[in-house]
């Protein structure tokens, strides 16, 4: 199986880096054993600006758009930023916690940003996601497969049931191949 190598300290040389400070240590003993998939796009429903990269950085101009100023003040991240080409864009190095989950729980555990890795899908739950990026994402979930002891890949949705719906409806779970045997846990 073909995937993306992931360095000691999580980091793929592969993407392209982008250092965000909306990202903190880990609890001491916790395994990476979640994946979460969501969506976002900005403007919504947008796709190949900047705003991501700007929301999770704390550069998005609350004036650039009628939208960023209901959000410009929110400090949130990703582990990684898959776009609709198929760029990989990390944010958060996968040792550290990223902060993409928000109120959440995974079989009983609350609180999953502290043991999962976030990874953002340019995207919307309107339409249907590209090619490119499921073959990203699937190299993706190879190497984090291949570094940690991960038992589920799963979306915002079944981690925040009522709060939060993506990656939503034309997200293609069957094209997972990287982690067929683990999505059948959630899907």
């Amino acid at each position: 199986m073909r995937m993306i190598e992931i360095d000691a300290h999580g980091l793929v040389s592969a993407a392209r880096q982008l250092h965000t400070p909306n990202q903190d240590q880990r609890p001491e003993a916790i395994d990476i054993s979640l994946v979460v998939i969501h969506n976002i796009s900005l403007p919504p429903g947008q796709y190949g600006g900047d705003g991501v990269l700007q929301l999770f950085t704390n550069r998005l101009d609350k004036d650039a758009h009628p939208y960023y100023a209901s959000i410009h003040q929110l400090r949130v991240s990703a582990h990684f930023f898959i776009r609709r080409d198929g760029e990989l864009i990390q944010f958060v190095p996968c040792e550290q916690r990223a902060w993409h989950a928000g109120v959440s729980s995974w079989q009983q555990r609350e609180r999953c940003n502290d043991f999962s890795v976030g990874i953002e899908l340019e995207g919307s739950d309107d339409e249907p996601f590209m090619a490119p990026q499921y073959e990203t994402l699937n190299l993706l979930l190879g190497g984090l497969r291949q570094r940690y002891p991960i038992a589920a890949v799963v979306g915002h949705s079944d981690i925040a049931p009522g709060r939060k719906t993506d990656p939503g409806p034309y997200f293609d779970w069957s094209r997972l191949s990287a982690a067929t045997d683990l999505i059948a846990i959630a899907h």
